[in-house]
């Protein structure tokens, strides 16, 4: 397979973590673009917009290259659950999620600007969490740090004393969903 070099348009580690599991060689220059929020715009609409903002970014600067950008949101009956401010919020988030299914959709942007290629596209995983006490919210929030993480967990951190079930991708709700991404990468390279 011959691809243009690879760059995943993310500060995330745990994508970085992600993308090494295809076993492609990568570089990471993480985008400035700023996330737009828009209430008229679905879920998996706005995790596209937002993973095309990111990777045209970076593909702007780098148009030989082919440009992974990818943007993760916590959605709970529509609403979203994005990064908490702080401790307080990330436990208000936990407590509105325990007991409830919700969702974690990725959008995913491939862009290689000098070809004039792109695909965009969206994975979207039901994630149920436990009935949780107060008790056991602050004995999961003193094992991680949920200031960096939409909707104040991660599923890869403990996530087995919160989530009573996965239905879709585990990799997605990390941060990249990876069975949908190694398809549109292979079908890349063939093109």
């Amino acid at each position: 397979m011959q691809l243009p070099p690879l760059i995943l348009a993310s500060a995330s580690p745990r994508r970085a973590e992600l993308l090494r599991q295809l076993e492609l060689d990568f570089q990471v220059i993480p985008s400035v673009a700023a996330e737009v929020f828009d209430e008229h715009l679905s879920p998996l609409e706005l995790c596209q917009l937002n993973a095309h903002r990111k990777a045209r970014v970076v593909a702007k600067k780098h148009p030989d290259a082919l440009v992974l950008g990818a943007d993760t949101l916590v959605f709970l009956a529509n609403e979203i659950m994005g990064k908490p401010a702080d401790v307080a919020e990330a436990r208000r988030m936990l407590g509105r999620l325990q007991g409830r299914t919700h969702q974690v959709v990725t959008g995913v942007s491939l862009i290689h600007l000098r070809a004039l290629r792109e695909r965009t596209f969206a994975v979207s995983t039901d994630v149920t969490f436990q009935p949780l006490t107060a008790e056991q919210i602050n004995g999961y929030l003193s094992k991680m740090n949920p200031l960096d993480k939409a909707g104040a967990y991660a599923i890869q951190e403990h996530g087995d004393t919160i989530v009573s079930e996965i239905s879709g991708s585990f990799s997605n709700v990390v941060g990249l969903p990876l069975e949908m991404l190694k398809e549109e990468i292979l079908e890349w390279g063939t093109i």
